[in-house]
């Protein structure tokens, strides 16, 4: 029997093997740095747009506010740039801008917690599977749909219930508005309330509460500040709201709090004039930039208080 062959080794194979180790891992790094810097592309676009809308509307709000003292822009109760002498005083505006969002949250607040909660705490899982994609849907629908619904729907009822009442009225904007925000508040609501240690909840119930006390008293105030920030998003979110307002609200600048009246909001104004015919470098032209402003700034800080609200609520759990 003929002995087997040995195989022909060559000094150099150990070397060969280490230099095709040394290519793979250096291709495997190439791609994993193109991936983060993609990444970081991504997100670099995302924080260079923000600036780019806040050079915006800084340089041409500084334009304007050489012309018109910040003081008669801000608590200036007239607002009537077409007629003259042309007067922008934006307080009918700010105003009409937190009450249509106030009445939005009166409306959303109830429906997202409630809705949060018995799909967090009440619900079997075939229902909560039901009821959570259809809360969800809300959020996809258009926000001119929501206007067409306030004009044509719910302004009739209420002129039925208060008669008086014009076709646009804040009522009926605000009602659209609180449905607009139920999916954001319903959401965080529920993640907040999800979040809380199960171990809260038996706890309570081997005291002898029910259900109900152990929601209402335990988990409850230990969202407090998950909830509290669907609020601040809510609202924010309400403040922001273009179409339905426009359709519903009416574009009358005044100071009333009547939700039966018609009243105007920053972004409604915007939105009719930036469609018009101004000419650039008018204080006219330039007032709008200045209210875009004035609604950054509004959202801005709203935004960053309910990211230390969320933040606490992290940290409160962790």
């Amino acid at each position: 029997m003929t002995p087997p062959r040995p195989v022909a080794t060559t000094p150099d194979a150990p070397a060969d093997d280490a230099r095709l180790v040394r290519s793979a891992l250096g291709w495997r790094r190439v791609r994993e740095n193109a991936i983060v810097w993609s990444l970081f592309g991504a997100a670099s676009v995302a924080t260079l747009a923000t600036f780019a809308i806040a050079y915006t509307l800084i340089s041409n709000g500084w334009d304007f506010f050489a012309t018109v003292s910040l003081r008669e822009f801000l608590l200036g109760t007239e607002w009537a740039p077409d007629f003259p002498p042309p007067r922008f005083g934006s307080l009918p505006l700010i105003k009409g801008t937190f009450q249509i969002a106030i009445g939005a949250i009166v409306v959303g607040l109830p429906l997202g917690v409630g809705s949060a909660l018995y799909v967090s705490e009440f619900a079997s899982q075939r229902m909560r599977s039901i009821l959570k994609p259809t809360i969800e849907i809300l959020a996809g629908i258009p926000s001119i749909v929501f206007g067409l619904v306030a004009l044509f729907i719910l302004s009739p009822i209420i002129r039925d219930l208060f008669p008086g009442t014009g076709v646009f009225n804040a009522a009926s904007a605000s009602i659209a508005l609180g449905v607009m925000v139920v999916p954001i508040i319903a959401s965080i609501s529920e993640d907040a309330l999800r979040a809380v240690p199960v171990e809260l909840r038996e706890a309570s119930l081997a005291l002898g509460a029910t259900r109900w006390e152990t929601t209402a008293t335990v988990v409850l105030p230990a969202a407090k500040s998950g909830v509290t920030a669907s609020l601040i998003l809510g609202f924010s979110r309400a403040i922001g709201e273009t179409m339905a307002v426009t359709l519903a609200a009416g574009l009358v600048t005044n100071l009333s709090w009547n939700y039966l009246e018609p009243t105007a909001t920053i972004t409604a104004f915007i939105a009719n004039r930036a469609t018009g015919d101004l000419a650039p470098g008018t204080a006219q032209f330039m007032a709008i930039f200045a209210l875009g402003l004035v609604l950054f700034l509004i959202t801005f800080v709203i935004n960053i208080i309910a990211e230390f609200s969320l933040a606490r609520q992290r940290r409160k759990f962790a």
